[in-house]
């Protein structure tokens, strides 16, 4: 009975062995997927009064979790059964990274247009009910994309493993990737609330006042930063998920960088899938008015 128990030990242990190993190897190639989902997920979980940004963030954290609750056993399922369909599913969501990367930028060139041209009546600072939902269903979505493309390299990191290797692996993963990831955000959302109570206790004299003055100050600038990072982050993630699953796009142009190339092809898909979009509801307006007011 005891060496039986033994042998079990043993195999736990060896098992566990695989694992790490296979989880350490997974989470170095996800790193960059990793990077930039932070970036995004950090540049939407600000801009809230302070006392509503963690319970927002929780709310992501929570969509987040649901999401590997979702995609791990799907993931597992398709790469066993239906392999084909996972590159479908890519390049779907890439097609979504990419047309939401080129909004942000339309956005933003409307927004400085609207600087310049004659003054508008300013938008309340306080977001409603409405704004916290709308970003809070954004982030998660755009966590589902990013997600579906961390557990598929995970899987693809262990495709040769045992079934019980590969199951453990890709949820440790999934799951560091959502502690890590919004364990993080919340640091960055938090940081300035940490100065003020530096320069508080420290009576705003001495390093430790120095310290939360540099903390108060740094967090809007990090925020434009990721604004500016989570943006580029969707487009080359978009853009790689066609450069790598998509042969032709792989090896065209081969002497231009990789980074670039991805770059400008997520660009390139969310500016001709922005120009559909406003074609259709341009299209949708006009047959919609009487036809003696049509050109």
């Amino acid at each position: 009975m005891a060496s039986g128990i033994l042998a079990i030990l043993d195999d736990i242990a060896a098992l566990m062995d695989d694992v790490a190993i296979a989880t350490k190897v997974a989470t170095r190639k996800t790193a960059g997927i990793l990077g930039d989902d932070l970036a995004v997920n950090a540049e939407k979980a600000t801009g809230f009064l302070a006392e509503r940004e963690l319970p927002i963030l929780w709310s992501i954290t929570k969509g987040s979790l649901i999401n590997k609750l979702i995609i791990v056993p799907v993931a597992l399922l398709l790469n066993a059964f239906v392999p084909f369909a996972i590159t479908v599913i890519l390049l779907l969501g890439g097609c979504y990274l990419a047309y939401e990367g080129t909004e942000k930028i339309i956005d933003y060139i409307h927004t400085a247009k609207k600087r310049v041209g004659p003054a508008i009546a300013d938008r309340p600072a306080t977001p409603s009910a409405n704004d916290e939902q709308t970003k809070i269903k954004s982030a998660i979505t755009t966590d589902f994309i990013l997600s579906v493309e961390i557990v598929i390299i995970a899987l693809g990191t262990v495709t040769g493993q045992a079934s019980s290797i590969q199951i453990v692996t890709v949820s440790a993963v999934a799951l560091l990737a959502t502690v890590g990831v919004y364990g993080l955000v919340a640091l960055i959302v938090r940081m300035d609330d940490a100065g003020y109570q530096l320069i508080k206790r420290s009576n705003d004299s001495g390093f430790l006042a120095k310290l939360g003055h540099v903390l108060v100050r740094g967090l809007p600038v990090i925020i434009r930063l990721l604004s500016v990072v989570g943006t580029l982050a969707l487009l080359l993630v978009a853009g790689g998920l066609f450069v790598h699953n998509l042969n032709f796009l792989h090896t065209m142009l081969p002497g231009i960088p990789a980074t670039i190339k991805e770059f400008g092809i997520g660009l390139l898909v969310g500016m001709a899938i922005a120009g559909l979009i406003a074609l259709f509801k341009a299209f949708g307006t006009s047959s919609q008015k009487p036809f003696f007011l049509k050109d």
